[in-house]
């Protein structure tokens, strides 16, 4: 085991949900509040990279915080019907980290109440500890405080905690709290958002199984 503690990101890193929830969700809130604007699943993996979804929906689509409530409701709404897939060999890892006396936590932009019933629904251990949507915005990623906490609750040292993430808040939070970072790039194919991360990860992974190899064998 390379590490004590992974630190893994949710959507579009263990759970490929974009796809199959969160873009659909988006359009359902599109067509209600902005009909006439329509967003590629390809677009929407690269607003949520840059400048990121809430910034987009502030500053570009410059929702109200009326609307911004209203699209959090389509969101949940249709979080709370569906419920996302693992990428195949993600079971695998989170499995045998937690046999092997290990840690799992997540941080994310997801809800945390989501994230727990997704881990069980996929048959997943429990995660340690969860850090989502719920947190206050200044605490949630790229801020390093949910790297911090779970450094202080586990004892850990920053070689021991290694977070996988599919973009650059993860990277960024990563960097502000001096632990490792692995790229997870397998949720899509956009040469532009893998160039960026590939170009400032150390460790980037075109697949869970060279992920799993990294971190076991």
């Amino acid at each position: 085991m390379r590490y004590r503690c992974l630190i893994l990101d949710h959507d579009d890193t263990v759970m490929d949900s974009t796809r199959e929830i969160h873009y659909p969700a988006f359009l359902a809130a599109l067509a209600r509040m902005r009909p006439y604007h329509y967003v590629s699943l390809e677009d929407y993996f690269k607003l949520n990279f840059k400048p990121g979804f809430l910034e987009y929906c502030e500053n570009v689509l410059q929702m109200t915080s009326q609307e911004l409530d209203t699209e959090y409701g389509i969101w949940q709404s249709y979080v709370r019907e569906r419920i996302p897939r693992c990428f195949p060999g993600i079971p695998d890892i989170i499995r045998r980290q937690k046999a092997e006396g290990g840690l799992v936590c997540v941080v994310s932009h997801s809800v945390k109440t989501n994230i727990l019933r997704d881990y069980a629904a996929n048959d997943l251990p429990e995660p340690d500890a969860v850090f989502g949507w719920e947190m206050p915005r200044e605490q949630r990623k790229p801020a390093p405080y949910p790297v911090e906490r779970i450094r202080e609750m586990f004892d850990l040292r920053p070689a021991e905690c290694l977070v996988v993430d599919d973009l650059k808040p993860g990277l960024d939070m990563a960097g502000a709290a001096g632990v490792d970072f692995a790229c997870a790039a397998w949720a899509h194919r956009i040469e532009s958002i893998r160039r960026y991360m590939r170009e400032r990860c150390k460790n980037f992974f075109e697949h869970p199984s060279e992920l799993n190899a990294f971190l076991f064998d």
